[in-house]
């Protein structure tokens, strides 16, 4: 079918009832997001040596957004993805060392759903926080199956965990299962799925593949090895290849279930791709705000009420999915929640919307806080500003060659004021303090902390790191903490301070654990501590596990 190419344009808004005639019940939702696959990892958008037949299928039989951005790394994304606003409103900043960890009291699209009726299932990546109250299981997800951290075999995993046979969190339990990672993740969504299919239900697929380590089996990678391409490329791909097989599947399934006509699938992925490989000639990779880094697919299929073969042109972003699926459920926003995206429902089902300029703004470093301009950009239909001081004008130029800021000085300037405008506000929603890890709770108990959420100047995944915990306890009681470490180089003492608890045991050579046995704890917040001491040196616990006793 030849594509249909949809610009926006401004016109009457449509109200709710033609959306209800089209699609007499709410549809079901699949989700699926995947982790570091960029725009050029398709054969849609011109890959030479990898073929998607399924991922393209969603697109060709749907709704193709070409000018659809997300941030340049994955937990920013998914804050904005899951609740409709920038990430710096959220409290995520970072993917590490405890700037991922999104604050509870923000409304999820899970909790959403959920309250409209919707039964809810995350299977993949979450991202956002490992422990209790941030995890998904306790933001509005009702089943779960997961991974720690930003992927497996991370610091927050066990050590040597694997994307075969992985340890994986079960509805906050850790489980050890057989397979290998997508592979796993696809078919307990297919069985949600099915186990809910009277509907609605919310089957949100976050696969961790394509992401390093490029761990997949031989068979997937040796084709492309064959074809000539490097290792890393030729993995990757089989990585990919692995996530549209699966995707062949879940669409099969939908079939079968009679389930196809009202399911509502949405395909995207995170940033681009963070391997130099085919992009469509886009500038740089995952971690650049220029388009090689932020712009990805965004499909949109539900044969019940979409034209397949369509093209929109119309800026949008991962903000914009939230208010896109509630319009799409019948469900509003609850009073008091603020988004910033915008339902791009009607630009999907080809209705005559009001569709005005807008103007879009994408920022990440690394760092506790963002620093006004630092690897930033603004986005308008036409025009991107970089750091400040680029200029490109990405309907002449969408290779971002040529900088035009010496030749548009008032385009430079009113990029930047609405930069600096936009900076001010998401700065001043919550501030940049991290959310806190709850002690003490029934929800989690025993709670263990890793070097995936720890903060301070010497924090790092590195043997030698130094870090601490943003925690606070919230109950009064006797508790034992457990530090666990690789095996002590020589004799020495472990430390661990909480507000006004200060403790001290002696350390064995070749010790991997010391315990503090039931320390009386006051509630509050606080930093935990923990310091191994060898000599002259000084290096953190890998794990420090805190029970109530």
């Amino acid at each position: 079918m030849t594509p249909t190419t949809r610009r926006a344009f401004l016109a009457a808004a449509a109200s709710p009832p033609w959306l209800l005639e089209a699609a007499p019940r709410p549809p079901n939702i699949v989700l699926i997001i995947t982790d570091d696959q960029g725009y050029g990892d398709l054969s849609l958008h011109g890959n030479p040596h990898l073929k998607t037949p399924h991922l393209d299928r969603i697109g060709r039989e749907g709704v193709q957004f070409t000018q659809f951005q997300v941030t340049p790394v994955c937990s920013p994304t998914r804050a904005g993805l899951l609740t409709g606003r920038y990430n710096y409103r959220t409290g995520v900043v970072d993917t590490y060392l405890g700037r991922s960890m999104m604050y509870p009291d923000e409304v999820t699209l899970a909790e959403l759903l959920r309250d409209g009726g919707y039964r809810t299932g995350l299977f993949g990546k979450w991202h956002l926080g490992d422990n209790y109250p941030l995890r998904a299981i306790d933001q509005g997800f009702e089943t779960v199956l997961c991974h720690k951290g930003g992927g497996i075999g991370q610091p927050s995993d066990p050590p040597g965990n694997s994307y075969f046979d992985p340890v994986l969190q079960e509805n906050g339990r850790e489980v050890r299962l057989k397979g290998y990672c997508t592979d796993i993740f696809f078919e307990r969504a297919l069985e949600f799925i099915e186990d809910n299919r009277g509907g609605p239900f919310f089957a949100y697929i976050a696969t961790n593949a394509p992401h390093t380590p490029l761990e997949v089996a031989e068979e997937l990678v040796a084709p492309f090895r064959a074809q000539g391409l490097d290792e890393t490329t030729a993995r990757v791909y089989g990585m990919v290849r692995n996530i549209d097989d699966n995707v062949g599947r879940l669409l099969a399934h939908l079939k079968r279930l009679d389930l196809e006509q009202d399911t509502l699938v949405v395909f995207l992925t995170d940033n681009g791709p963070q391997q130099r490989r085919y992009n469509a000639r886009m500038r740089g990779l995952k971690g650049s705000v220029y388009q090689g880094g932020i712009r990805v697919p965004l499909f949109l299929r539900w044969p019940r009420l979409f034209q397949a073969g369509v093209t929109v042109e119309a800026l949008a972003a991962q903000i914009d999915l939230v208010p896109t699926l509630l319009e799409a459920c019948g469900l509003r926003p609850p009073r008091g929640l603020n988004l910033d995206g915008r339902s791009l429902l009607g630009l999907a089902a080809g209705r005559e919307v009001v569709w005005p300029e807008r103007t879009l703004f994408v920022q990440w470093h690394r760092g506790d806080a963002p620093e006004p301009f630092r690897n930033a950009a603004v986005r308008t239909s036409r025009y991107k500003l970089v750091d400040g001081k680029e200029l490109y004008d990405l309907v002449n130029d969408p290779g971002e060659e040529h900088d035009m800021a010496g030749a548009q000085p008032k385009t430079v300037a009113a990029l930047r004021a609405a930069y600096e405008r936009w900076f001010r506000d998401v700065s001043s929603t919550r501030g940049y303090a991290p959310p806190r890890i709850w002690l003490g709770t029934d929800f989690e108990n025993p709670v263990t902390l890793t070097r995936q959420d720890w903060r301070g100047p010497k924090a790092s995944w590195e043997p030698g790191g130094l870090g601490h915990w943003e925690v606070e306890v919230r109950r009064k009681g006797r508790y034992d903490i457990r530090l666990r470490m690789p095996p002590a180089p020589a004799d020495g003492v472990a430390r661990f301070r909480l507000n006004n608890v200060t403790l001290e045991v002696p350390v064995k050579q070749g010790a991997t654990e010391c315990v503090f046995r039931a320390v009386e704890l006051e509630p509050g917040p606080g930093r935990a501590e923990p310091v191994l001491v060898f000599g002259d040196t000084e290096v953190g616990a890998h794990y420090v596990d805190v029970l109530r006793l």
